[in-house]
């Protein structure tokens, strides 16, 4: 079994989606495993409450799970995933459109938050010190982007974060591509003036 395992591990993300698409369940587990972090990161990134991440991260991927064999070309996996994951955080914006939003001001400091954004930008080699500047502006630039109106923080995410082109971009957010490439200008501009008095 345990050789089995490590082979998973070494298949391609496309390899790993026509297995589980054919009802291989240990590919399907390793793909949702590889596309977590992804998935957790991007939450992290656009919601506003931190306890909303990882319900929202679970049910993007319980759908990706369910709808595998929906994808039409393993391709295109990365830009309908973030399908799945666009159309969740605006079903729970809808949600919450009547509560107000509250920000907690231990959101920094708290022992349990799964911080997954300071996983991912840290760098093992680096000095305490280092590390604690690279969280400080990593907060910074997260706090820039929740600042940012829905539309525009949605497509700095996309970009950005994920690395869709904006082609893609205009798809999953049924945008044109026009209006993509301005609200990420836009977006940039914004952020930039956010940041710069700390970078």
């Amino acid at each position: 079994m345990g050789s089995q395992k490590i082979q998973y591990k070494k298949l391609n993300i496309e390899k790993l989606i026509e297995l589980a698409q054919q009802d291989d369940l240990k590919a399907l587990e390793e793909l949702i495993k590889i596309e977590q972090k992804n998935v957790f990161a991007t939450f992290a990134y656009l919601s506003n409450k931190k306890e909303d991440v990882s319900d929202l991260t679970q049910e993007a991927l319980l759908r990706i799970a369910k709808n595998i064999k929906t994808l039409k070309n393993p391709k295109n996996f990365k830009s309908w995933a973030n399908q799945i994951v666009t159309h969740l955080y605006y079903d729970e914006l809808r949600k919450n459109l009547r509560k107000p939003n509250t920000i907690s001001i231990d959101s920094e400091t708290e022992e349990n938050g799964d911080l997954m954004l300071k996983n991912l930008l840290q760098d093992k080699k680096c000095k305490p010190n280092e590390k604690c500047l690279a969280l400080e502006i990593e907060e910074i630039i997260r706090a820039g982007i929740n600042s940012l109106p829905e539309p525009f923080k949605i497509v700095i995410v996309l970009r950005e974060l994920q690395g869709l082109s904006y082609e893609e971009i205009a798809n999953t957010t049924k945008s044109s591509l026009g209006t993509v490439k301005s609200r990420i200008a836009r977006a940039r501009t914004k952020l930039q003036q956010s940041l710069k008095n700390y970078i």
